[in-house]
């Protein structure tokens, strides 16, 4: 550990909180930059819902939500609207404060009346959305799942899931939602956090039972149940993609504001924590997604009034020694550089003629015993050690969920008119000019209306308070400003159709504009 920071190079930097390091310029980082951000509550109700409004029956393993203080009036007319259409109605919602963690702040209500618009709200944003009133319960209680997902790479993608996972269980018998049970937290709220403070909480060694069992314990009792489990697996690991895929224009963004193209700098690599909650029906839905999930294989005990002790936790061994364990493995750049050397050995026996590769085969023989010591001891590491408990799921499954990433290109042509490196908003000059290059602007669509949509789109999303450090467009600006020129030129179609066909209209101007400079830098 070094607390104040350490000067020689290393091949992996593992940081606590953020990646917030400047003077790294090799090596792998665990974090990557804007990831905490990323997947705060708002910012992550706001990526989902771009994707929902695109692709609506994919994304909708995540609630209704509505972000507070700036949406409260829309909250309130599109309840009384659902309440006016169905009577029998009767919601439930929750209230999470938007940086909160932990359970931390969070509260049920019946009724948007009910929100507390104390000074907190306007200081300290929140989401309100639909409680998910039939959980699927074990024992009669209700629990969540916290899933570990490595990010292993951003560009080109690659996502890999844990096989197991944690259940975490609340500690009062569950029923549904009343005005007199709201504010039993130890009902309503899975957070381990919150639980591990009632007298109900059960420790156990055994992974199958107590308030924290594995995952799997979980799959094996539905599976004796005859829940067909591996649809169940099927619907999260398309859960934990999609989310991804709605984040990573963002993360996109911030990279290249860190770590600029041609610039020396390291590579990122995460461990996530994804909260998913059981409906009855075995339905997966996404509570949220945590940057810092919890690595502690132990829990506090109390010996005696006040006298603690650190208890090692079996259920938290198995699981998550295995994550970290994996992910260095699949990080580890001794094993990239014996991958390599075996590639270029075998890519050099493909060139040569026959009679070459025997040479060859000679020379790898007579390597000095330093070079094959290095190469044996990587081999036996790996055979010494289990077989890995991340399983790769993109690129993978790449082909089912590559139509999902229609933000991902938009984002890149964000990117390529920010102008200035470091930069992560795009100025008046740079809207302008990707109107203009990809031939945007007509008799019915002037540089005139084009300045008044920058303005007006821009304004509102500043005035949300999203980021005063820089001025100019930010990336979700942009976004809304691109749906909006789709909907204007491709005015019958479903909105992905629109963008889908918009996003391909501006990479062929571009591949033209890049095309035609190519040939001027020839002549």
């Amino acid at each position: 550990q070094f607390p104040f920071g350490r000067r020689l190079p290393c091949d992996i930097y593992w940081h606590g909180v953020s990646f917030h390091d400047n003077d790294i310029f090799s090596g792998q980082v665990n974090k990557f930059p804007g990831m905490t951000e990323m997947v705060r509550k708002i910012t992550l109700s706001r990526a989902v819902r771009t994707m929902q409004d695109l692709f609506p029956l994919e994304y909708n393993f995540y609630p209704r939500s509505w972000i507070l203080p700036e949406e409260f009036p829309l909250f309130v007319a599109e309840v009384r609207m659902m309440k006016d259409s169905d009577p029998s109605w009767k919601p439930t919602f929750i209230v999470k404060p938007d940086g909160g963690c932990q359970g931390d702040g969070i509260y049920l209500i019946k009724d948007p009346s009910d929100i507390r618009f104390t000074g907190s709200i306007q200081s300290r944003p929140a989401v309100v959305q639909e409680y998910i009133c039939k959980p699927l319960l074990v024992d009669k209680l209700k629990f969540d799942i916290r899933l570990y997902v490595l990010l292993k790479s951003l560009e080109p993608l690659e996502i890999y899931i844990a096989k197991d996972g944690l259940s975490r269980f609340c500690t009062e018998p569950y029923q549904e939602p009343t005005l007199k049970n709201l504010h039993q937290v130890f009902m309503h709220l899975t957070n381990y956090s919150l639980n591990i403070h009632s007298g109900n909480f059960i420790h156990s060694d055994n992974v199958n039972t107590g308030s924290k069992r594995t995952f799997s314990s979980i799959l094996c009792r539905l599976s004796s149940r005859g829940a067909d489990v591996k649809k169940l697996w099927s619907d999260i690991i398309s859960l934990v993609i999609k989310t991804i895929i709605a984040l990573t224009p963002e993360l996109k963004v911030y990279y290249q504001s860190d770590i600029p193209a041609g610039k020396p700098g390291p590579t990122c690599f995460q461990i996530l924590g994804f909260d998913i909650l059981l409906m009855k029906n075995l339905k997966p839905m996404l509570l949220e997604v945590n940057a810092n999930p919890s690595m502690r294989i132990e829990h506090e005990q109390e010996l005696s009034p006040g006298v603690f002790e650190n208890v090692p936790s079996p259920v938290d061994e198995e699981v998550k020694v295995a994550v970290i364990r994996d992910t260095l493995r699949l990080v580890d750049p001794q094993k990239k550089k014996r991958k390599d050397t075996q590639y270029n050995y075998l890519m050099s026996c493909r060139c040569q003629p026959l009679e070459h590769v025997s040479e060859a085969n000679e020379e790898l023989l007579d390597a000095g015993p330093a070079d094959r010591a290095e190469n044996d001891a990587g081999k036996s590491l790996e055979a010494g050690l289990p077989s890995l408990c991340l399983k790769q799921v993109f690129p993978k499954y790449a082909k089912q969920f590559n139509y999902l990433r229609l933000v991902d290109r938009v984002a890149a042509l964000f990117i390529r008119f920010l102008g200035v490196k470091g930069t992560t908003k795009l100025g008046p000059t740079g809207f302008r000019t990707f109107i203009r290059n990809c031939k945007l602007s007509n008799s019915n669509f002037s540089m005139a209306a084009v300045d008044i949509l920058y303005i007006d789109i821009t304004r509102r999303w500043n005035s949300m308070g999203i980021d005063h450090k820089e001025s100019g467009m930010c990336l979700q600006a942009f976004v809304e400003a691109f749906f909006c020129l789709a909907q204007k030129k491709y005015k019958s179609l479903p909105l992905h159709e629109q963008v889908g066909s918009l996003i391909e209209f501006c990479e062929y101007h571009l591949a033209a504009l890049d095309e035609k400079r190519l040939g001027c830098g020839r002549g």
